[in-house]
């Protein structure tokens, strides 16, 4: 019995170690290779995957890959762990095979090549504002009628809903909903809601709160939200911008905000809070909503950024000069600078250190961690804060990324997107 047992075991522990050495390049390739790269047309990019794993490539004529001696690579064995220089003569597309022994395939990379682009970095401290696409719910309430506490969206609405339509008819401010209450009262309303990027229709029975005399359905609900960031970049020929590097949640259910439209706005800074170990720092301004102070439209927000266009007529004072993007294998860690307008004087170049680089990631907001060394920023600032989220980040004469994400625990460390991931996302 004894003997039964320690086969059973030995078998069960060889059959791990075989599912182990099958899934593991399978595993590798899937979390450590991207499903894109970008090259610059004509140009040699460096990449080192530094992954423990051999691979059959297969390319076609578009693609010209080089191994560590400068010998050009056809077809066959080639090794992930060591450097590999690649370039391509052309704008276009490629796709390129990754197979394990010549005959497991592990993963297509998409290829692309494209002419070199030298965009605005900005830095330039502006409000922004946004009005929701719909009406977004942010929890569900309760009142009393005739003695009993009731709620009647309870299990029918979820706090991240957004509320599109009330009766068919299209909602663009909260007040939409509740003229439509008033008009209908006690009569049931049909709501359209989008919930996880899915559409639900729910019926909702109003009404007659005597506290506050109207009929209600028992919600909290936001339609619009504002706040101060940072431009990252302007593209000279379009006039199109990237901002923020990261997308407008909402504070209270920490969700993606749809946007409908959504404004670009002048601000003055009044007060700067600095950083604190535990507490993260802020930048006050003010912003008026006037015609003269609109300098732009936002058009699409995304989780890695928000993005329009800006108006040429009133931008003359941004900053004109124009630098080359980096793709994220140019990036290293080393000395850097970040551009930013804390003053409301002029846009101020600050020194930082890139601490570390994810070449990659599958978290896009944090492909690098950065810590600012200038003195003049730390005595201003104590690092990183709220509303410096865009701030350009240059090196080597680039535009490399933005800053995103402060530390919590340290405000002189933060985190940073590549530039290639925002303007990647600038059309979707």
């Amino acid at each position: 019995m004894k003997h039964r047992k320690k086969r059973v075991f030995f078998i069960c522990f060889i059959s791990l170690v075989v599912c182990l050495i099958i899934s593991s390049p399978i595993i590798i390739s899937h979390y450590y290779l991207p499903k894109e790269v970008k090259l610059i047309v004509g140009k040699e990019h460096i990449f080192n995957f530094d992954i423990p794993l051999k691979a059959n490539l297969l390319k076609d004529q578009m693609i010209t890959v080089k191994g560590e001696h400068e010998s050009v690579i056809d077809t066959g064995s080639i090794s992930l762990n060591k450097p590999l220089y690649v370039s391509m003569n052309e704008a276009g597309k490629t796709d390129v095979t990754l197979s394990l022994l010549g005959f497991i395939p592990l993963k297509t990379v998409s290829i692309q090549a494209i002419p070199n682009r030298e965009v605005i970095p900005c830095g330039k401290i502006v409000g922004i504002k946004v009005d929701t696409k719909g009406i977004l719910v942010l929890g569900i309430g309760q009142f009393e009628i005739e003695g009993k506490i009731i709620s009647p969206c309870k299990g029918l609405i979820e706090p991240g809903d957004m509320i599109l339509k009330c009766n068919d008819m299209e909602l663009k401010a909260k007040e939409d909903l509740r003229d439509i209450i008033e008009t209908t009262q006690k009569e049931k309303i049909k709501l359209t809601v989008l919930r996880n990027k899915e559409i639900k229709e729910v019926m909702v029975q109003p009404s007659y709160s005597m506290f506050d005399n109207e009929y209600k359905i028992g919600l909290w609900i936001r339609d619009s939200t504002q706040g101060i960031g940072t431009l990252t970049y302007i593209d000279p020929e379009t006039g199109s911008f990237g901002a923020l590097g990261h997308g407008i949640t909402d504070t209270d259910t920490k969700k993606l905000m749809p946007i409908r439209e959504g404004n670009i706005i002048t601000t003055t800074i009044t007060h700067i809070k600095k950083g604190k170990k535990g507490i993260p720092g802020e930048i006050s301004g003010i912003i008026e909503y006037e015609d003269k102070n609109i300098i732009g439209e936002v058009i699409n927000n995304t989780p890695i950024g928000i993005y329009g266009e800006l108006d040429k007529n009133k931008t003359q004072d941004i900053n004109e000069k124009k630098v080359p993007i980096a793709f994220q294998d140019e990036v290293h860690e080393g000395k850097a600078s970040i551009l930013v307008d804390l003053t409301n004087d002029k846009v101020q170049e600050y020194e930082v250190y890139i601490q570390k680089v994810s070449k990659y990631s599958n978290e896009p907001a944090k492909g690098m961690i950065i810590k600012i060394v200038d003195e003049r920023l730390l005595n201003l600032t104590n690092g990183i804060i709220q509303g410096m989220s865009g701030s350009p980040i240059l090196q080597d004469g680039k535009l490399i990324g933005a800053v995103t994400h402060v530390f919590i625990q340290d405000p002189t460390r933060g985190y940073g997107i590549f530039i290639e991931n925002m303007i990647n996302n600038e059309k979707r």
